[in-house]
């Protein structure tokens, strides 16, 4: 007889132990789930990389460089208002020609470096967008060149600034 009283008063702490367990185990997963979404979200960041690597990769890559003045520009209006084409030079001397779906970016010339987003195809990068970094002695901010031509200011941090 005694050795029911005693198996019933052990039972509700072998339950609450039981459910420390499960919230422990939840609390455990909860947080493994709030790691990999985080490691997701910052595997997506993108790193500027150059041609050669763009051309290996056969994906989107950001590629940063100088416009190559001596090899001009080709933009007319009035034959494909959508084709822009010029050569750059990227961060490792490289030099390609560029071709750009959309209209040419106001103050293309005064640009002191690009950043294109695009996919290589051969010898030639196809941009998708171009950002341009713009002389100013008062910011230091990159500018984004929509396909209609239109130039939106980005901020240092990638976040777009509005008026």
């Amino acid at each position: 007889m005694l050795a029911k009283p005693i198996f019933l008063s052990l039972l509700p702490a072998f339950t609450i132990h039981i459910n420390m367990k499960k919230s422990a185990i939840i609390g455990l997963i909860t947080i493994a789930i709030s790691v990999g979404i985080l490691f997701s979200l910052n595997a997506n960041t993108d790193t500027y990389s150059n041609f050669k690597q763009a051309t290996l990769s056969g994906k989107e890559e950001h590629v940063m460089g100088y416009w190559e003045k001596s090899m001009g520009t080709y933009y007319d209006a009035l034959k494909d208002a959508n084709h822009f084409s010029f050569h750059m030079k990227d961060e490792k001397g490289e030099v390609r020609e560029v071709i750009y779906a959309g209209t040419k970016p106001q103050d293309f010339e005064k640009s002191e470096k690009l950043v294109l987003i695009g996919k290589m195809d051969q010898d030639k990068f196809y941009a998708s967008k171009i950002l341009m970094k713009c002389p100013s002695k008062y910011n230091d901010n990159l500018v984004e060149v929509n396909k209609d031509g239109k130039v939106e200011e980005i901020s240092k941090d990638g976040g777009k600034k509005y008026n």
